[in-house]
């Protein structure tokens, strides 16, 4: 694909293409020219529903960006407190780097975990599945110095590119009877992060995950916005993504062929802004402001994009298709996915209006946060024993 400029590349990593293609997928369900059928009846009643949920969660509406830290506090356990008495000596900017190498291998381990996996918590006796499982896993991966060469608190581009299968199945609990799905493509991306470290010198000074901090300083020094964030995110992690689109030697990760939106590309950047809503506290306890935050998009997964189906706001035209396996380049997955990012803004404005608030102190990382996620969660389970998403999804451990 060499018929693009850089401005067009700008485009591609940035909230506005995310959207754009969005909208455009929304208008095609719309005119009745997707695999799914808009309901706009239901949307008010989805709403309330997130509302709920919110009150539900956060009575008091003081609500955290949506991000892994939640994740590491599952089961009433605050365990970044943990790690937060290890590293109480050290200065503001380590404390940052520290917490950025712990979160940015998380949420790289974060994509779909399959239906039967599950993560034993040895101090609490709690079981985790899922993402919170994920979440409960890396945390301890992490404490226990699995990602650098010495064992040390921190993530190194070594230790990461000689992490083993075994040692990330070991430390996931990964057995027979405990089958996680996608563990090689989980360690190729931690790999593949390692290497991009190393090589990147000007976004990982340090040759850490979470030097980027230090980029961020020097180049924006302590204000920096939502999508400038999410640009260095995707201009430091792009190259990790496997066998994607690639435009001008440039990586774009979590981009599709879609013929029916603008240049041909449906663009989404899920794994992407998780990880720059993670990135979002770590920083602010280090003195950055980060404003614009709102202009970040909701995230294509399957917790949003599942409470959607759940809810009937957006429903199959073809329902035997939900008995099928679709790939995350299938055209049934980009629209769906599409659905969610152009529903989660409106869903999210609604949510706004109707508890008074504005969206620079309620943005939608929060909404999320408070709401569609855990709603989408709650829809699942009250349709399907096991939580699992409405559709099928093969994963491979780098999308979902």
């Amino acid at each position: 694909m060499n018929n693009y400029s850089e401005k067009d590349l700008d485009f591609l990593l940035s909230p506005e293409a995310i959207r754009q293609s969005a909208e455009t997928i929304f208008k095609l369900a719309q005119e009745g020219k997707t695999h799914f059928e808009y309901h706009p009846e239901k949307f008010d009643e989805l709403v309330d529903y997130v509302i709920t949920v919110i009150n539900e969660n956060y009575p008091d509406h003081n609500i955290p960006f949506h991000s892994r830290w939640g994740h590491f506090k599952v089961g009433g356990i605050n365990r970044p407190d943990l790690l937060n008495e290890k590293i109480i000596n050290r200065d503001a900017m380590e404390r940052a780097r520290i917490k950025l190498d712990l979160v940015i291998t998380s949420v790289l381990l974060d994509a779909g975990a399959g239906n039967v996996w599950a993560y034993n918590e040895k101090s609490s006796g709690k079981m985790f599945n899922r993402s919170e499982g994920l979440g409960v896993a890396s945390f301890y991966m992490f404490m226990e110095g699995n990602f650098s060469e010495d064992g040390s608190l921190k993530a190194t581009f070594g230790g990461l590119q000689n992490l083993t299968a075994a040692k990330l199945k070991t430390a996931f609990q990964v057995s027979e009877e405990n089958p996680l799905v996608g563990v090689e493509g989980r360690l190729s991306l931690l790999q593949n992060l390692g290497k991009t470290v190393e090589q990147k010198k000007e976004l990982f000074p340090l040759g850490r995950p979470g030097s980027i901090v230090d980029y961020l300083e020097i180049r924006y020094g302590k204000n920096i916005t939502g999508p400038q964030l999410l640009r260095a995110v995707l201009d430091g992690l792009g190259e990790i993504w496997p066998g994607r689109v690639k435009i001008g030697g440039v990586n774009l990760g979590d981009a599709w062929p879609y013929k029916d939106v603008q240049g041909g590309l449906a663009v989404f950047h899920k794994l992407s802004q998780w990880m720059t809503y993670s990135l979002i506290e770590p920083l602010i306890e280090a003195g950055f402001v980060v404003t614009d935050v709102d202009k970040l998009t909701g995230l294509a997964e399957y917790r949003n994009g599942g409470l959607l189906v759940d809810r009937d706001l957006i429903t199959l035209r073809n329902p035997k298709l939900a008995e099928l396996s679709h790939r995350p380049d299938s055209e049934l997955i980009i629209e769906w996915r599409g659905l969610t990012i152009a529903l989660l803004d409106r869903i999210g404005a609604q949510v706004q209006k109707k508890l008074n608030k504005n969206p620079s102190d309620f943005p939608l990382a929060k909404v999320l946060e408070g709401g569609t996620w855990w709603a989408g969660r709650k829809a699942a389970k009250a349709k399907r024993a096991d939580s699992s998403p409405p559709l099928k999804i093969e994963s491979d451990g780098t999308v979902f």
